[in-house]
């Protein structure tokens, strides 16, 4: 399973990654839930659909907190690592192989639909209006990121450098870690009350866990055969010993959030009532 990230024609398998994904990726902090809480989700007892849940970070924490939580994704391995996760944990999310453009799901069904560092893996238009779809009147859809910052001199920096001399198909490096682009994806879908917000978080790792947070990037094991990834890894670790000995390797990370609502008309609220 091959899937292409919007506007670049690198073609990535993060199934290939699922276990490092799992392991590597930092977890979200706690503030961005309670954000997240003041715009009116992760309430008790709410219906979560997670589109591109991938390893389960954000379905697990809405099931953490009492929602009841379907993690939609594509990838086979990468939901049974979710899977066993969400055994680690002790929590309980429901998880359906299927594309976010085309979930199955009936309409109306949920009052939060979000999707957690994926959504520029879809057809972004058409993800927006299944998500519109599957949502109640006045659910809430939540786009979110937690991007890595490749600020000068920084060890970001220097690994998009060697991702790029890696994988020359790679194109996504040099992100600022904002979405401009969001919001109006969510305007042409007909969600209302958009609003973004962003802010920045330090995240400390030893020389081995960003090693292992670089190899489960789009431009690595995702999409490169296990020789380049091993050419790729020895480069990053000469790298890291020569430039970056302290540890931790402290990583700064922006977490960026596009939310909108889906308008109560007079024909949802009639169904609403029946």
């Amino acid at each position: 399973m091959t899937t292409t990230a919007s506007g670049t024609a690198l073609e990535v398998d993060f199934g290939k990654v699922a276990r490092v994904y799992a392991r590597f990726r930092p977890p979200f902090p706690k503030v961005l839930f309670e954000r997240l809480y003041e715009l009116g989700m992760g309430i008790a007892g709410q219906r979560v659909l997670d589109l591109g849940t991938g390893t389960g970070v954000l379905a697990r924490e809405f099931a953490a907190r009492s929602c009841l939580v379907t993690g939609l994704d594509k990838s086979a391995p990468l939901i049974q690592e979710a899977i066993r996760l969400d055994d680690e944990h002790g929590t309980e999310v429901r998880y359906l192989q299927a594309p976010a453009e085309d979930t199955g799901l009936p309409d109306r069904s949920f009052h939060v639909v979000t999707s957690c560092q994926s959504w520029g893996w879809f057809d972004r238009a058409t993800a927006a209006s299944e998500a519109m779809r599957v949502l109640r009147p006045d659910g809430m859809l939540a786009l979110v990121s937690y991007d890595w910052l490749p600020l000068p001199g920084s060890v970001c920096a220097a690994t998009e450098e060697l991702i790029a001399s890696a994988n020359p198909r790679w194109m996504l490096g040099g992100g600022t870690g904002l979405h401009p682009d969001w919001p109006g994806d969510l305007s042409a879908a007909g969600f209302i009350d958009i609003e973004t917000f962003s802010f920045d978080v330090e995240v400390p790792f030893s020389r081995e866990a960003w090693r292992g947070r670089a190899r489960a990037s789009s431009g690595i094991a995702a999409s490169l055969d296990a020789e380049a990834t091993a050419r790729f890894d020895d480069a990053l670790r000469l790298m890291l010993e020569d430039r970056f000995p302290a540890e931790p390797v402290k990583v700064m990370h922006r977490i960026f959030v596009c939310a909108g609502r889906r308008p109560a008309g007079a024909e949802d609220l009639a169904h609403e009532v029946r």
